[in-house]
């Protein structure tokens, strides 16, 4: 397949620049190198700060969201990579894997976050205790994480040449499916803790982190559903042809579900030492925090 392909765009590590006639470039256009770099700078921002975190504070939140945003940051180097060098197949391989799984990790921190707010506020008010959501919902990441990069490997290598990308864009669409199944299941099982425990009290402060959590969870949840979308169209389909709509749909909306828990950090407002105080029945209960 390589063989075929013109010497100058033959090495899967070229820097061909300029279109070769009959042979489109992987995306189907050049991608932005503006948005590149606004993306790079974005994600690095949120890096920085959830590693900063993550080094503070050690807590899992911060660093499953840093590790997310790492892989975000991987990806859209690729991206900006590829504006320069758009034939280049290494660098299509780099962010199609990346930035297919960087959302998982954004997931996994918002399971491990409702886990959290379990152990706080009360376990009585759980279907199920916070350590089998952990076991539960990071296993269907894992999942999903291993579904979806063999599959953007698979479907990249495809596209290098003159291979078939069904098989590969398929595997990668029932990962993104899964995910976002899993994703549903842990919004109902979120919003029923949250009905019984708000009969109870809640500290304040943490309105903000749940508000944060939902608005975080819709983004990704947005975003899978363009993708899976995006893919079942295929490599030739409206929706991956113009990048606009994978910089508002995918780029834009990861931003915000990595952002949003920048301002609004759990690592800082729940503490590592936090229960109810026991009351007689019938009273509402107290908090009590500790440093």
């Amino acid at each position: 397949m390589a063989d075929r392909l013109p010497e100058s765009i033959r090495n899967a590590n070229n820097c061909q620049t300029e279109l070769v006639p009959g042979f489109d470039y992987s995306y189907g256009y050049r991608p932005s190198l503006v948005a590149g770099i606004i993306f790079c700078v974005l994600f690095g921002i949120a890096f920085f700060g959830h590693l900063l975190q993550t080094v503070r504070l050690r807590r899992w939140t911060s660093v499953l969201l840093s590790i997310g945003a790492l892989t975000e940051l991987i990806g859209w180097i690729g991206r900006t990579w590829s504006a320069e060098c758009p034939y280049n197949r290494n660098a299509f391989l780099m962010q199609i894997t990346t930035l297919i799984i960087g959302p998982v990790f954004f997931t996994a921190a918002l399971y491990v976050l409702l886990g959290t707010f379990i152990n706080h506020l009360g376990r009585q008010y759980s279907l199920i205790s916070a350590r089998m959501y952990t076991i539960i919902f990071l296993t269907c990441d894992l999942i999903s994480l291993f579904v979806q990069a063999a599959g953007g490997a698979m479907a990249s290598m495809a596209s290098g040449g003159d291979g078939d990308t069904a098989t590969g864009t398929n595997i990668m669409v029932a990962g993104v499916i899964f995910q976002l199944v899993a994703m549903v299941i842990f919004t109902l099982l979120t919003l029923d803790f949250l009905r019984k425990s708000s009969k109870f009290g809640m500290p304040q402060e943490y309105n903000k982190i749940l508000v944060a959590l939902f608005i975080s969870l819709a983004a990704i949840f947005a975003r899978s559903i363009f993708r899976a979308v995006e893919l079942m169209e295929g490599w030739n389909g409206y929706l991956m042809m113009h990048e606009a709509y994978f910089i508002a749909l995918d780029g834009a909306l990861m931003v915000l579900a990595v952002g949003i828990f920048l301002p609004f950090d759990p690592a800082r407002t729940i503490p590592k030492t936090y229960g109810p105080v026991q009351k007689d029945a019938g009273e509402l209960s107290e908090y009590s925090t500790e440093a």
